[in-house]
């Protein structure tokens, strides 16, 4: 059972609670992402397991037109091999091209993985060095039916050394998504 900091628990039960309530939601989510991915941009962090991701994306805001009209999103992401789990939200855009589309986004989250993890292995700091995370993510989607569509999706944490500049390994999580428009 995977074990929730206490200091997670209130931003995990409010976005699982916004997700759950369905009166401003444009869009429910809900993905299966393979933890830990290596890819140029991290540095492994030894940790395992898959993530399911539970999400909303509200309504295109009129507010933001000057930047394209993005959708703002809430996300909590559950590892369950009982490493890193987060909480957050951003904004992301839906570029058409007929059924298939890309969907670009950028966000802001916070995790429960420990302040400070010394590998054993290499003796290298793995932990992410900050609490509050960057979220940048892509994902190339395909339109399922007119209410539901599947996305290859590749979700990105780190703080671009903005907040440690001594410390950012990231995390990265590719896997699929289900979108269902409400």
């Amino acid at each position: 059972m995977h074990r929730l900091t206490a200091r997670f628990k209130l931003p995990f039960a409010l976005a699982i609670g916004l997700a759950a309530s369905p009166a401003a939601a444009q869009e429910a989510f809900v993905g299966v992402y393979v933890h830990e991915v290596g890819t140029p941009l991290t540095f492994a962090v030894e940790e395992e397991g898959a993530d399911i991701e539970l999400g909303y994306r509200f309504a295109r805001s009129e507010a933001l037109g000057f930047i394209g009209k993005p959708q703002p999103y809430v996300l909590a992401s559950l590892n369950t091999a009982g490493d890193t789990s987060f909480v957050g939200g951003g904004l992301s855009w839906r570029v058409d091209a007929g059924p298939v589309y890309l969907r670009p986004g950028l966000g802001l989250v916070v995790h429960d993985g420990p302040d400070r993890r010394v590998s054993a292995r290499t003796g290298n700091r793995t932990d992410l060095g900050s609490r509050v995370l960057f979220e940048p993510e892509i994902a190339i989607g395909v339109a399922v039916s007119e209410r539901l569509s599947v996305e290859a999706s590749w979700v990105h944490i780190s703080h671009a050394q903005l907040f440690n500049s001594e410390q950012n390994p990231g995390i990265d999580m590719m896997g699929v998504r289900l979108n269902l428009q409400m």
